[in-house]
């Protein structure tokens, strides 16, 4: 099956199995309770557990995915069902130290308590680190905020040789622009909030295995933990799903558009764009993504001026996440993420590439 049949096959997922007279958008099932008289068995009992829109939701993501898929309420909570689902006390865990630091977080202030000994690495060591002692390697590629690559065939590899579980967060790139499942990993990890959702109007996440027994427990996890998502979050997010591609191509597009226009402006001290031939990471993003990504990092002299940079765009909303219509901006120091007080992660949307380029052109240029 070719992308592009698997991308149409998405469009007409739904429908194909509807019967005359059934609407063709999904519909929005809120209910806490089902019709359940005798035999309970094989049919939806309770709303914690089951949910028709939940299950829709999840037949498109794992037909994206080609694996099946459990949805929640947001990406942390896809990566916790992850983690508490493959770990116990005394198993060792790797997490990338310039990745996501709310995992990091979560590692050090929650899992660490339950006796799991937490390491943390940088994204461009993983590919030389000794991964033998780790039950669990938690991957982030392109890492958040910094944009570096790793191996995750390579990585993927060793740590199945050495018995472990790979897990790789792929919120920056989506099912459409890197397949981790395809190179190897155990278990994928993603927030739909981005993205896949493309409106910032919704929080979800997805847990993506091809294990029947990690399948199993992520499951559990979700429904005995009650980290279930909302019904209308899933239908907002199928219905983003739908357009995920348009989107991404253009974002994609505009995105490398902007690295080429930007990377040699005097305000710019450094620029990071996986798809530039002399960023350090081209090479891997060309063997392992379909895609570069809609990401940019940019290192301005100071915080200052990075400030007045996001400011002074008015097509740059200055906001935290990424992955939306419209093209956002902040500055990670804010958060703690080890970067220059000057660096900002640039998120590309879906404004006209040329108007893009040249608000963001214009705001730099007036940097004094």
């Amino acid at each position: 099956m070719t992308d592009q049949t698997m991308l149409a096959q998405a469009l007409h997922l739904r429908a194909k199995d509807l019967k005359k007279g059934e609407p063709i958008a999904l519909p929005l099932v809120s209910s806490s309770m089902f019709h359940l008289p005798g035999d309970p068995n094989g049919y939806p009992g309770y709303g914690r557990v089951d949910n028709p829109t939940w299950e829709a939701l999840e037949h498109l993501l794992s037909h994206l995915e080609d694996a099946p898929c459990v949805a929640f309420p947001s990406g942390m909570g896809a990566i916790s069902a992850a983690l508490f689902s493959t770990l116990k006390a005394g198993d060792r865990l790797l997490v990338p130290s310039d990745g996501y630091y709310v995992t990091r977080v979560l590692s050090q202030e929650f899992l660490a308590g339950l006796g799991v000994q937490v390491d943390e690495r940088p994204t461009k060591d993983y590919d030389t680190l000794d991964v033998t002692k780790y039950k669990v390697v938690f991957l982030e590629t392109p890492s958040n905020p910094g944009l570096d690559l790793c191996d995750i065939q390579g990585i993927a590899q060793r740590v199945r040789a050495a018995g472990g579980i790979t897990i790789v967060d792929n919120t920056t790139m989506t099912p459409l622009g890197q397949r981790p499942l395809d190179l190897g990993a155990d278990i994928v990890v993603a927030s739909d909030t981005k993205a896949p959702s493309g409106h910032s109007d919704l929080l979800m996440g997805h847990v993506a295995t091809r294990d029947a027994a990690v399948l199993e427990r992520v499951r559990n996890w979700r429904k005995m933990s009650g980290g279930i998502p909302s019904p209308h979050a899933a239908w907002l997010l199928h219905r983003g799903l739908e357009t995920l591609d348009v989107r991404l191509e253009r974002m994609c597009r505009t995105a490398m558009s902007v690295a080429q226009r930007l990377k040699s402006h005097p305000m710019i001290n450094a620029l990071r764009y996986p798809g530039l031939e002399a960023d350090p990471s081209y090479e891997l993003a060309t063997t392992q993504m379909s895609c570069f990504g809609f990401l940019l990092s940019l290192t301005l002299e100071t915080e200052d001026l990075a400030e007045q940079f996001i400011a002074g765009c008015a097509f740059l909303r200055p906001t935290t996440s990424f992955g939306g219509v419209h093209s956002s901006a902040e500055r990670r120091a804010r958060w703690g993420d080890q970067v220059a007080p000057g660096f900002v992660r640039l998120s590309v949307g879906c404004e006209p590439e040329q108007a893009l380029i040249a608000d963001l052109l214009s705001s730099l240029d007036k940097l004094n």
